[in-house]
């Protein structure tokens, strides 16, 4: 076989006899390359191994690789074919030691999720006016200043309590649950703060600590969860009520904003004010009507009578005035009825000049009609067929009913029916003639 086909072969042998694994050693040789892969050798005491991680892989990299630093690299066995060289192709990296933190990290996960201590709906809402704020942090911390410093701007109203506590260590859990359960036996805050700053897996590990979240999900006070940085994510983050990015961002999650509430106080204030000056002006108004429409009980009998007496006189008044008018209205209508008034007396000799002419009119009427009536019977019985007929003539009809007309029509052996003035004959003809034939 030749070397390009034998590298292949090989490649494929170890890549499918291997898979994915993972790997612990030393970083040396690091080198990244203008394409963003990096190149570098994992060793231990006994041996080591060229790597590989492309730049697709690399850009999730939390850390820089560094000559001399302990890691732990997901990877796959293969082969370079071109150099025929051993090498591991990178897939992830981490520090070393922190696979077992991981995992113990993710198994609690699964577990406390699977009991429901993330539930959202087991999660309380934060009180808007706590009357006392607590906070468990050492005192010591970078944290705690941060968040003085923000309850002190934005509500410097509200007392706050420190709970101290150690927050990293392997005493830090232990003393943790300690000052929860100190917050809640005493019971003099609204709201719990759990907090500090950022740090490695391993500093912020107290709070991945089961003692601790269900320390958290067992409190009868609402918890503010402010551990880390923004990208920080620990157990003690999902079991708690809210969960902030920063303790900085935890002590506003957990404060009302004293200058947002007195700007709105004040808004509010003038408001009121106006609102009040409105309603004292209006009440006045109505006062100060009312008081000018307040008469006396015998003022206000003689305005009434007064009122009565006005009154009458429009009233009295606008009755003669009506009858006034009607009056002359009448007046002026009397002549005009007296004309249009009907004559009966000419009406009704005039009705009997009109039935004198009348009769007379009628008598004539009819006898002309009885003439023309005669005149047309008479034209109608020299139009009648039968008087025709009586003369000597006959009517020739084919079979269908039709009237011979011209012997033209006809033909030898054709059947007629003849109708005389009384009777008829059916006949057969022998032989037809046209017009102008008068042979026989």
């Amino acid at each position: 076989m030749t070397v390009t086909e034998l590298n292949r072969r090989a490649r494929t042998l170890l890549e499918d006899g291997f898979g994915v694994v993972w790997v612990a050693g030393e970083l040396s040789r690091v080198t990244q390359a203008p394409s963003g892969h990096w190149y570098f050798v994992l060793k231990d005491e006994g041996a080591a191994v060229d790597c590989a991680m492309f730049r697709g892989r690399a850009q999730y990299l939390d850390f820089k690789p560094e000559n001399g630093g302990r890691v732990e690299v997901r990877a796959r066995v293969g082969l370079y074919e071109p150099r025929g060289a051993f090498q591991l192709n990178v897939e992830q990296m981490r520090k070393a030691g922190l696979g077992a933190l991981f995992e113990a990290f993710e198994k609690l996960k699964a577990k406390l999720a699977a009991e429901g201590l993330f539930d959202e709906d087991r999660k309380r809402p934060l009180p808007e006016f706590p009357r006392a704020i607590g906070i468990v942090t050492s005192p010591s911390a970078a944290a705690l200043r941060d968040i003085l410093a923000t309850l002190r701007r934005r509500a410097p109203m509200i007392p706050v309590i420190v709970y101290p506590t150690l927050v990293q260590g392997e005493a830090a859990p232990g003393q943790v649950v300690a000052a929860i359960a100190a917050a809640n036996r005493r019971a003099e805050v609204d709201t719990l703060i759990v907090a500090r700053g950022g740090g490695s897996l391993e500093d912020l590990w107290a709070f991945n600590d089961e003692r601790v979240a269900r320390a958290i999900a067992g409190s009868a006070i609402p918890v503010v969860s402010g551990v880390g940085h923004e990208t920080d994510v620990t157990i003690a983050d999902f079991v708690a009520d809210h969960r902030a990015a920063t303790p900085t961002a935890a002590a506003a999650a957990a404060s009302p904003d004293g200058e947002a509430i007195a700007a709105r106080l004040a808004v509010q204030a003038r408001t009121l004010s106006r609102a009040m000056s409105r309603a004292i002006e209006g009440a006045m108004q109505r006062l100060d009507l009312a008081s000018r429409r307040l008469l006396k009980p015998g003022e206000r009998l003689a305005k009434s009578r007064a009122d009565l007496a006005d009154l009458a006189r429009r009233l009295g008044g606008a009755a003669r005035a009506s009858l006034r008018y009607d009056t002359l209205a009448l007046a002026a209508l009397a002549p005009r009825l007296r004309s249009v008034a009907p004559d009966l007396a000419g009406e009704r000799r005039g009705l009997r000049r009109l039935a004198s002419r009348l009769a007379p009119a009628a008598g004539r009427l009819l006898r002309e009609r009885e003439a023309r009536l005669a005149a047309a019977r008479a034209s109608l019985a020299h139009l009648d067929p039968a008087q025709v007929l009586r003369r000597g003539y006959a009517l020739a009809r084919l079979p269908d009913g039709r009237v011979v007309r011209t012997g033209a029509a006809l033909a030898a052996g054709e059947r007629l029916s003849l109708t005389f003035a009384e009777g008829g004959a059916e006949v057969t003809v022998d032989r037809a003639t046209g017009a102008g034939d008068t042979s026989s």
